[in-house]
């Protein structure tokens, strides 16, 4: 299992979130995976949550409402293996509705490239 943490970004939003990628990485963890019903596949699964515990966790985008967990939840999926921990995932840039990504908020609020 590989844990990291991302901020999520929208129009007026920001979400300091955890994501794990479930696939197993012994023996132990493998045998409970399966028995849950995970493929165990090497192909990203990804629980997300907030990284405060508040509200739910799923490996399930579509299980969320509205459009800024949806979005970001396929993108951390899609490029699980390219994101570092901290990065930023910024549903308007993804959407198309920004040029620019945001940068961390810990960085200031000045948009790049």
């Amino acid at each position: 299992m590989d844990a990291k943490t991302f901020e999520i970004r929208d129009v007026a939003t920001f979400i300091a979130a955890l994501a794990v990628d479930i696939n197993p990485s012994n023996p132990q963890q493998r045998y409970l995976m399966r028995r849950c019903g995970y493929p165990c596949d090497q192909k990203p699964n990804v629980i997300l949550t907030r990284l405060n515990g508040n509200g739910k966790a799923t490996n399930d985008p579509y299980e969320w409402g509205g459009r800024t967990w949806p979005v970001a939840h396929h993108y951390i999926i899609e490029h699980w293996h390219d994101l570092v921990d901290g990065a930023v995932i910024d549903v308007e840039f993804i959407l198309g509705e920004k040029p620019t990504s945001k940068v961390s908020e810990q960085f200031g609020e000045k948009e790049t490239t």
